[in-house]
């Protein structure tokens, strides 16, 4: 007798050969347009679904997770970052949940080390003109920058991510310090030739680039807030391709009309889509629209993971990217 097949509901639309290996293996719910569920969808797919897949612009809440169906025994996030889901609420609930770590490290990392070039080399500005029409040809003042060689990065969270930012901020000549919530082992910190700093206060003060790469957490929420965005050099950026709660944005946009800090590469926000309207009028920030890690090939590998983990649950043994309240 064959086994029946699990339910699985996915909340938007994934490549198609996620999706389609998805259907081959579950009784799957796929989106027909790439648009986030509503709550009432939300609640529903958790209501029948054996499985539900979602991704971070979903807010699976304690509210949501108490309405969901006895069926439910799974959420096997398709991402890294947990924080839109109340892990442990649904553990009280019996709900394994999943993510998908590992897999988009050095796509972020790209993406930061361009923020870093992008910002201290006024490439936004650059790119505004051309578009505009406005250039009239190369002049020995126009558009300076800075070199990031010999500068101070200063890393706040060291996990996957920030020592991948740091092996290729290296590359391009710069110093690497970071704060942790624990410091690394003396041969990773040899090898990456970075500095690790106890005081986060004392680091900021001192680093001519702050990177943003801690995961977005109750004590990480504001961590950059406005007493600490004021211990910044006035000549320092700062970049942010984690979690935009991470930054209090309204003290970060007052700081950077005020010239306070030298400017700043976002790819996340505090507010998700609300992004500070005084923030896009400035000059000195590079804004992009939450694509750290928006490669083909990462997408597929988090695909893949999202697979495992529902395969294995469903073979009878946990997840092997469960996600338990004492990892966050």
């Amino acid at each position: 007798m064959s086994k029946k097949r699990l339910s699985v509901v996915v909340t938007r639309r994934l490549p198609d050969a996620v999706e389609t290996r998805l259907s081959e293996l579950f009784d799957v719910t796929l989106r027909e347009e790439d648009v986030a569920m509503t709550r009432a969808e939300l609640t529903q797919a958790m209501k029948t679904a054996d499985v539900l897949v979602p991704t971070v612009t979903d807010e699976i809440d304690a509210t949501l997770i108490a309405q969901a169906g006895d069926q439910l025994k799974l959420i096997a996030n398709y991402g890294a970052g947990v924080d839109h889901i109340d892990v442990a609420t649904a553990r009280q609930r019996g709900i394994l949940v999943s993510n998908t770590p590992g897999v988009l490290t050095e796509d972020t990392a790209d993406m930061t080390m361009a923020l870093i070039l992008g910002v201290t080399r006024r490439m936004s500005e650059g790119m505004a003109m051309m578009q505009k029409g406005e250039w009239s040809g190369w002049a020995p003042t126009a558009l300076l920058g800075g070199r990031v060689s010999g500068r101070r990065l200063g890393i706040l969270g060291m996990g996957r991510i920030g020592q991948a930012v740091a092996k290729r901020a290296a590359a391009f000549g710069m110093q690497v310090h970071y704060h942790n919530r624990r410091k690394l082992h003396e041969s990773i910190e040899d090898s990456l030739e970075a500095t690790y700093w106890e005081s986060l206060d004392q680091m900021v003060a001192r680093m001519d680039v702050i990177s943003v790469n801690c995961p977005h957490t109750p004590s990480t929420f504001h961590l950059m807030n406005a007493r600490r965005l004021k211990l910044m050099k006035p000549d320092a950026v700062i970049v942010n391709t984690s979690r935009g709660e991470v930054i209090d944005e309204n003290a970060l946009t007052r700081m950077l009309r005020a010239g306070e800090i030298k400017g700043a590469g976002l790819d996340v926000y505090e507010h998700g889509t609300a992004v500070n309207p005084r923030l896009r009028e400035l000059d000195n920030v590079v804004l992009l629209p939450h694509m750290g890690s928006a490669t083909l090939e990462g997408r597929l590998e988090m695909g893949e993971k999202v697979i495992i983990n529902i395969k294995t649950f469903d073979d009878g043994h946990r997840p092997p990217d469960q996600v338990v309240p004492s990892m966050l």
